[in-house]
């Protein structure tokens, strides 16, 4: 197993403190919003075997098989297949999506066809994967997950009182589901700037003297209202009225499929993702929103946000997707007890979270361990047994081959 140095993004979005915190490091000022932990080509971590420090994407891209396992190989190629992260969200993120696997390909060969610069700012399709993805909240944790009910969405839109809402609440209560939310969000994100910004402002003010009044939709409400503080006159404001607001507990997860509109508001949440950087943005942000193209990968379905809690398998807390790049689990260990050992076919990465965990070569009693502290994490190659002890939390982040 190697420990891994791993690089913080600092994302204008991210939290001053809450990295620091966990990582027991001394606040720069300047914001920290995520903490990478994989072989993604923008920031690869870096292992030590005695050579000097060497990132972990060279590492695997020299022997593959002997660092992913075969079956990880045969799978999804010679590359790790996700991405784990740390996300610290001080400010909401952009509103946004992911396409699916086929909408990926189609894209992405499509603009490479057109001559599209990958780093562009209008480009829409940065590789030919998806990227579905896996928050697991550390704090509470605020985020938009899905479209509400339409009848939901009209009745949070109808209680601001904004007259300019209206023709939205009509749209919403008489039209079927995926026409309504179809034809709403179609409307706010492609209407005239000036006039949408004002729409967006006197909805604010609304929202904003809702929350403090209390009331059912309070906690909605005051979250629209910091939207509009941090992105005045966005459309996406309006848009994300649409999305369920949910508040996440220490351990409860959201899972983002293909087409789902999503948004991270704050906290701090451990992330694992397929290894890609596609994202079609529906607002919320000074980049490029591509409505057309937005509109071929969202899916109008409306639903609850879907709230996920591990599930024990034998003294391991499984988060379960539909999905096979990724899979995390988490384990919380107790001083004295017996220590687990933990096997695979495939690659992983370890991370801590709380306390302290010990892990040693679970074939060679005599080797020597590593001890891993909050924010720190190791790569374990696939077919190495380890057994982990101690007296924290670890996250484990493999894959289903």
């Amino acid at each position: 197993m190697d420990r891994l140095a791993n690089t913080v993004r600092p994302y204008a979005w991210g939290s001053t403190t809450a990295l620091p915190e966990l990582l027991g490091t001394t606040p720069t000022g300047e914001p920290q919003a995520e903490m990478w932990m994989g072989a993604h080509p923008g920031a690869p971590s870096r292992i030590d075997r005695g050579a000097g420090p060497v990132s972990l994407a060279e590492v695997i891209d020299a022997a593959p098989e002997a660092e992913l396992g075969a079956d990880a190989v045969r799978a999804f190629g010679p590359r790790l297949p996700f991405l784990l992260k740390l996300l610290a969200a001080g400010s909401p993120l952009s509103l946004q999506v992911h396409p699916d696997r086929a909408q990926a390909e189609e894209g992405f060969a499509d603009e490479e066809r057109r001559g599209v610069p990958i780093d562009a700012g209008h480009r829409n399709y940065k590789d030919a994967n998806h990227k579905p993805e896996l928050i697991v909240a550390l704090t509470p944790f605020d985020g938009l997950c899905g479209f509400r009910h339409p009848d939901r969405a009209a009745d949070l839109l109808e209680g601001l009182g904004v007259d300019d809402l209206k023709p939205y609440v009509d749209i919403l209560r008489a039209t079927p589901e995926e026409d309504a939310l179809r034809e709403v969000l179609t409307a706010v994100l492609s209407a005239e700037h000036h006039a949408i910004a004002g729409t967006v402002e006197r909805t604010a003010v609304a929202a904003d003297q809702l929350a403090a009044k209390g009331g059912p939709h309070a906690d909605a409400y005051a979250a629209y209202a910091v939207l509009a503080h941090h992105y005045p006159g966005d459309p996406g404001v309006l848009a994300a009225m649409l999305l369920n607001h949910v508040r996440l507990q220490p351990g409860e997860a959201l899972f983002l499929g293909a087409g789902i509109p999503h948004a991270y508001l704050s906290g701090l949440g451990v992330e694992l993702m397929a290894n890609s950087d596609n994202v079609l943005r529906c607002g919320l942000t000074p980049k490029h929103v591509d409505v057309p193209e937005l509109l071929k990968v969202v899916r109008f379905e409306a639903g609850d946000a879907g709230v996920l809690r591990p599930e024990d398998v034998d003294g391991e807390e499984v988060y379960e997707t539909p999905i096979d790049e990724f899979r995390l689990s988490r384990f919380v260990l107790a001083p004295g007890a017996a220590p687990h050992p933990l096997a695979s076919r495939t690659p992983q990465i370890l991370l801590c979270t709380a306390g302290t965990v010990q892990l040693r070569d679970a074939d060679d009693e005599s080797a020597a361990g590593l001890t891993l502290a909050p924010g720190e994490s190791v790569f374990v190659p696939a077919g190495e047994r380890i057994a982990l002890s101690g007296d924290g939390t670890l996250f484990r982040a493999t894959v289903v081959a």
